[in-house]
C-alpha cells in the first residue's frame, strides 16, 4: 500500500509531498486506522540514558520541525519521536526549492535552514498533543545569531523545553546553518557545553527531574577530531551523542540528478560515513556514555549494523521516507533480534 501511495506523493514537488505526507498520518491517526499502513509496535524495552525506550528505533529530528504530528508519526510503531530542530525565533528557512530526491540513490538533499514556526509554537503542539512516550527535543540557533552569541539560544531553547522533553538534543551539525558546525571544535564547543550542562542542572534541581542532553554531530570529521569530541563530551558530563547528521560529501551521487545540489546529503549514501563514526565513537567512549546511530538506515541489517557498530539506539528519516513504516517494525525487529542471540 505505502509503495502505491509514495508513488502518487512522489508526483507532487518534494516539500509539498513531506507536507502531504506528513498531514495524511496525522489524519489516519485521529481516525483511528494506522494499523492499516503500519504493524503494531515492536516491543523489545532498552533503557538508555536514563530513559526506557519501548524499542531502538526513533524517528530522526527534521521530519517534524513543529511537532505537529507527533501522535500520528508515534501510531506508525516508533520507540521514540524527536521533533525540531526548533530555534527561538521563527524563522522561513532557505529560499525553495530547498528540498531534493535522489531515488536512484534512495537519498535526499536538503538546505531547510532550520524552518520553523519557533519555540512558543512548538511547545504549544507538544502541549496540544498530550504524548505520553519518550520525546526528544532538538534545539539549535537562528541563523541570525552570530556565533559568538550561540550559546544564548541553546540556552533559551534547552530552558524553554526541559519541562517537555524526555531528552533534549543540542544540534551543532547542520551544514545549512553558517557557522553551525564550527561549534563541534575546541573552545567554542567546551564552552557552549559547560555553559549548557550549567543550566541543565539547574533546571534538574528546579523541574525536580533530570532531563539527558545529547549532542548530535555531523559524518564529516577526521577520525582524531572525533576521538577529541568524545573526549569533551565525557567531561563536560553530556549524556549522549547522535551520529549523525547529514553529509556534505557528493561522491556516492556524482552524476545524479541533483547530485550537486547544495546542502545535506541522506539516505543510503550515508550508510557507511554514519557507520564508521559510529564505531569509532564506541572505541573512544568504551561504554561511557551511549550513541543513537543515524544515516543510512533502510532495512532491518542496516539497523542491526548501526547496534553492531556500537549504538545503543538507532534513528531513521530518509530510510522511511522511501520505504515507509514497514521499515520501523523491520529495524526494530531486527534489532531485537540481534540482541537475543
Amino acid at each position: 500500500m505505502y509503495s502505491l501511495l509514495r508513488r502518487l506523493l512522489f508526483c507532487f514537488p518534494t516539500e509539498t509531498s513531506h507536507h502531504l505526507s506528513l498531514t495524511s498520518v496525522s489524519l489516519i491517526q485521529k481516525l483511528g486506522l494506522s494499523r492499516l499502513i503500519a504493524k503494531p509496535m515492536v516491543l523489545s524495552p532498552k533503557t538508555v540514558m536514563g530513559i526506557e525506550f519501548p524499542n531502538s528505533v526513533g524517528l530522526a529530528a527534521g521530519l517534524d520541525k513543529d511537532a505537529k504530528h507527533i501522535n500520528g508519526l508515534a501510531a506508525l510503531g516508533f520507540g521514540f519521536i524527536e521533533v525540531g530542530t526548533v530555534t527561538p525565533k521563527a524563522q522561513p528557512g532557505n529560499p525553495q526549492p530547498r528540498l531534493f530526491r535522489l531515488p536512484e540513490a534512495e537519498a535526499i538533499i536538503n538546505r531547510m535552514g532550520f524552518n520553523n514556526l519557533g519555540l512558543d509554537n512548538l511547545l504549544s503542539q507538544i502541549e496540544t498533543a498530550g504524548f505520553k512516550g519518550v520525546l526528544g527535543i532538538n534545539i539549535g540557533k537562528n541563523k541570525d545569531t552570530p556565533a559568538e552569541q550561540a550559546v544564548d539560544d541553546y540556552l533559551i531553547g534547552l530552558r524553554a523545553v526541559y519541562p517537555h522533553a524526555s531528552y533534549v538534543t543540542v544540534n551543532l551539525s547542520s551544514p545549512n546553518t553558517p557557522g553551525l558546525r564550527d561549534l563541534q571544535f575546541g573552545k567554542p564547543l567546551i564552552d557552549l557545553l559547560a555553559a549548557l550542562k550549567k543550566a541543565q542542572l539547574a533546571l534538574a534541581e528546579k523541574h525536580g527531574r533530570y532531563v539527558p542532553m545529547a549532542v548530535k554531530i555531523a559524518p564529516d570529521m577526521a577520525e582524531d577530531d572525533i576521538r577529541r569530541v568524545a573526549e569533551v563530551f565525557v567531561e563536560q558530563g553530556i549524556d549522549g551523542v547522535i551520529a549523525t547528521n547529514t553529509t556534505i560529501a557528493r561522491d556516492a551521487v556524482a552524476g545524479l540528478p541533483h547530485g550537486e545540489e547544495i546542502g545535506g546529503l541522506s539516505g543510503k549514501p550515508v550508510r557507511d560515513s554514519s557507520t564508521t563514526v559510529v564505531r569509532i565513537l564506541a572505541d573512544a567512549l568504551q561504554g561511557r556514555l551511549p550513541i543513537i546511530g543515524v544515516g543510512g538506515i533502510c532495512d532491518g541489517e542496516s539497523a542491526a549494523e548501526k547496534i553492531a557498530a556500537g549504538a545503543s539506539l538507532v534513528q531513521i528519516y530518509t530510510g522511511f521516507i522511501y520505504r515507509g513504516p514497514a521499515l520501523i517494525a523491520e529495524a526494530a525487529s531486527a534489532i531485537a533480534s540481534q540482541r537475543v542471540s
